[in-house]
C-alpha cells in the first residue's frame, strides 16, 4: 500500500480550509484516511495562514515511508520538518557504517 500525506478540503464554499492527512494514495481526495496530522487555513483573519502540525506524527509517517504531496512538501519544508527528517536519515546512515 502506498501511503501519502496530503490536503483534504474542508471548509464552505469559497472559504476553504484543509486537514493534512495520511491516506492511501489510491483513494479520493476527501475520501478515507488513515490518520490527521495537521490543519491548514490560507484564509485566516489577518495575513498569515493558521497552520496547526502534529511535528513528532508527521516524522514518524516519514520514517514509514509515506510521500507527502507537492503541497504538503512546501508546507512541511517551510516549517523545516523536511530538512529536520533528512539530517535525521543522514546521521542514521552515518552512524550504521
Amino acid at each position: 500500500m502506498s501511503v501519502k500525506i496530503r490536503l483534504t478540503r474542508t471548509g464552505r464554499h469559497n472559504d476553504p480550509s484543509y486537514r493534512i492527512v495520511v491516506a492511501d494514495s489510491r483513494s479520493a481526495r476527501d475520501a478515507r484516511i488513515i490518520e490527521q496530522v495537521g490543519f491548514f487555513d490560507p484564509k485566516a483573519q489577518g495575513n498569515t495562514p493558521t497552520l496547526t502540525i502534529e511535528r513528532e506524527k508527521i516524522l514518524s509517517w516519514l520514517e514509514k515511508g509515506a510521500k507527502p504531496s507537492d503541497t504538503v512538501k512546501a508546507i512541511l519544508s517551510k516549517e523545516g520538518i523536511i530538512k529536520e527528517f533528512t539530517d535525521k536519515k543522514v546521521a542514521a546512515k552515518k552512524n550504521s557504517k
